[in-house]
């Protein structure tokens, strides 16, 4: 298939609305779709099905699933999808500025006062669509965050999102677990040499800090990376990869809710950022914050029992794997205006105007591609 039928399959599926996805994991060239047969709202609260999964921040709401056996799957190879990109900025409300420090300072007051730790305070923003198809959204954001998860993601009954997402929520193959732990976020600058404070320092730690804690009960030989510095686009992030074998008798769902969400998307304690957010930000996240990727598929690899003889001896071992990826740097386009949501992560040292300019530089990022 090449990328023209690729694409007018997928033209054809929105227009009769009919659910689909069509996603390029980070570092792939690889573009792949899915579109599901009928308008059916499947729903996974097991995880233990096989197929795409949507899942929304609060995880007591719908996990929307697209079963494999219920979609037609279609695969291309390309290195950049044709179309011609352009930047321009979002415009931003004075009053959106003065709502969102306010709810900032009340956060840091909180931190100060011992109810929390940390907390990750996000707003929405609305912006007019000039060019509303959503694939020529995807392509921009295909040819533009090479390091990013980037989707577009769509079921009628309950709306259509894109994203291009750098952060790992979870890996699955086999028994082995892999995650990220990403927080601090910086403008990338060519020329400058990027210096990270204490505050973005200790803003990741509570994140490695909380992964190994939650996951640690459910896996053995847990293993953390060194910090290293990542671009996402044209913004800067702190990584630390960890990695574990989880035990034979532990599910999948028991992993996710150990993770989700992360200190990087809520805050820490979990319950209590939680708590806050939902009391306090004054519009609903639903998907953003949440996660989506492949869920249980299978996947085959060949393993030799003696290496003298490889063609007569090797075999074929089948195994599951899963790869969520948390729902950030996102948008839902809804009567002809995308709504982009941008957040942060807020802790005792946080200044208020700086974590504004942090979700300004944000919106921009993602925004940059509706032009």
């Amino acid at each position: 298939m090449n990328e023209d039928s690729f694409f007018e399959a997928l033209e054809t599926q929105y227009s009769n609305k009919l659910p689909f996805v069509v996603y390029s994991r980070p570092i792939n060239s690889v573009v792949k779709s899915w579109l599901q047969k009928d308008t059916v709202l499947h729903q996974t609260e097991s995880f233990t099905e096989s197929g795409f999964v949507f899942s929304p921040f609060d995880f007591k709401e719908q996990s929307i699933l697209l079963p494999e056996a219920d979609c037609i799957h279609s695969t291309i190879e390309i290195e950049h999808l044709d179309i011609e990109k352009s930047f321009n900025s979002v415009s931003i409300k004075a009053s959106e500025k003065e709502a969102h420090i306010n709810l900032v300072s009340k956060g840091v007051d909180t931190i100060h006062k011992g109810g929390l730790k940390k907390v990750v305070l996000s707003r929405c923003e609305s912006k007019d669509l000039k060019n509303k198809n959503p694939f020529t959204i995807f392509k921009k954001l295909f040819n533009t965050y090479k390091n990013a998860m980037v989707y577009c993601w769509y079921h009628p009954k309950v709306g259509l999102w894109l994203g291009a997402t750098p952060e790992l929520l979870l890996k699955v193959e086999g028994k082995q677990l892999t995650t990220i732990s990403l927080a601090g976020t910086k403008a990338y600058n060519a020329d400058l040499d990027v210096s990270w404070t204490a505050k973005e320092f200790e803003e990741q730690q509570i994140v490695t800090d909380y992964i190994t804690n939650q996951i640690t009960p459910y896996s053995k030989q847990v293993k953390v990376s060194k910090v290293e510095t990542v671009r996402a686009g044209n913004l800067l992030h702190l990584k630390s990869r960890i990695t574990s074998f989880i035990d034979a008798a532990v599910n999948l769902k028991s992993i996710i809710e150990a993770l989700h969400p992360t200190p990087a998307v809520c805050g820490f304690p979990k319950q209590k950022a939680k708590d806050f957010i939902l009391q306090n930000e004054n519009y609903t996240r639903g998907y953003y914050t949440g996660f989506l990727g492949e869920l249980n598929l299978k996947q085959s690899r060949t393993r030799n029992t003696n290496r003298r003889n490889v063609e007569n001896n090797a075999y074929a071992v089948v195994r599951k794997h899963s790869n969520f990826y948390v729902n950030l740097r996102c948008m839902q386009l809804k009567d002809f205006k995308a709504l982009i949501y941008v957040g942060g992560g807020i802790t005792k040292d946080s200044n208020p105007e700086n974590e504004w300019e942090e979700t300004v530089n944000k919106s921009q990022t993602i925004g940059s591609v509706l032009n």
